[in-house]
């Protein structure tokens, strides 16, 4: 009789954290960096509870097979909802499917070549040598609601929703955006200067067309306020600056 140890499945920690790749492109840290960064005030009010988690260039395992890493999908960035961000006190390796069922909500790739590989739609039956096509796992294995390809060189995003079991493609708002609406989001592209670097960046608006911001760059608007605030009280006379209780050396 087999025990119950020997059914167990692999966990994060027992699965591989890498395939020993290289990073496609140099842009795919700080896009993933910037995605994260832009989105958190947004999550934290979904979750107050902080129950949700980040991929960036991590693991999917959606399905067992020898080596353990030809069954999962290292999507650029994702996220799932409702999942505890650690496990048992510890970072995320991967993100199991058999293990949390949940599936995330949407997953993002960033295209390096042609786009074909984000786009195969090869399912187990076709795929030689036990490869499935990526667009395939996403919709039919793993079942994202939302898949976004985006292609650097092209500076253009394509974005899928997945509808009665199958992906359709979504068409752009008035303002070029695609709407994740679960999240309350917007997706798009975004010609500008970050890291350094002014390039076309894959970014988040909120529903209104409002673009989220970093902190950094949160942290320049309001200092570019107090700068504004500062200027219009050093315009008053000393004598307009007391009745406001404001000393006029505090300004300097």
């Amino acid at each position: 009789m087999t025990s119950l140890s020997a059914l167990t499945l692999p966990d994060h920690t027992q699965l591989p954290d890498s395939d020993g790749t290289f990073v496609k492109n140099w842009q795919e840290h700080p896009q993933s960096i910037l995605l994260t960064d832009s989105i958190k005030l947004v999550l934290e009010e979904l979750h107050s509870d902080s129950q949700y988690c980040i991929g960036q260039d991590s693991g999917i395992y959606w399905r067992l097979t020898d080596p353990p890493e030809k069954g999962a999908e290292a999507p650029d960035w994702f996220y799932v909802p409702n999942v505890p961000p650690t496990l048992n006190g510890k970072m995320r390796r991967s993100y199991v499917l058999w293990k949390e069922y949940v599936a995330p909500l949407i997953v993002l790739e960033f295209v390096s070549g042609d786009g074909s590989e984000e786009r195969n739609n090869t399912p187990p039956s076709q795929g030689e040598g036990g490869n499935v096509g990526k667009f395939w796992v996403y919709e039919q294995a793993i079942r994202v609601p939302y898949y976004g390809i985006y292609e650097v060189a092209k500076a253009q995003v394509e974005v899928y929703h997945l509808v009665d079991n199958t992906y359709e493609l979504m068409q752009p708002n008035q303002r070029g955006h695609y709407p994740i609406v679960p999240m309350g989001v917007e997706l798009g592209i975004w010609q500008g200067f970050y890291l350094n670097a002014d390039l076309p960046w894959l970014r988040w608006w909120d529903a209104q067309g409002n673009l989220l911001l970093t902190g950094e760059e949160r942290a320049e608007v309001e200092r570019q306020k107090r700068e504004r605030i500062v200027e219009k009280l050093r315009s008053l006379s000393v004598e307009q600056l007391n009745a406001l209780g404001i000393d006029s050396e505090m300004l300097d």
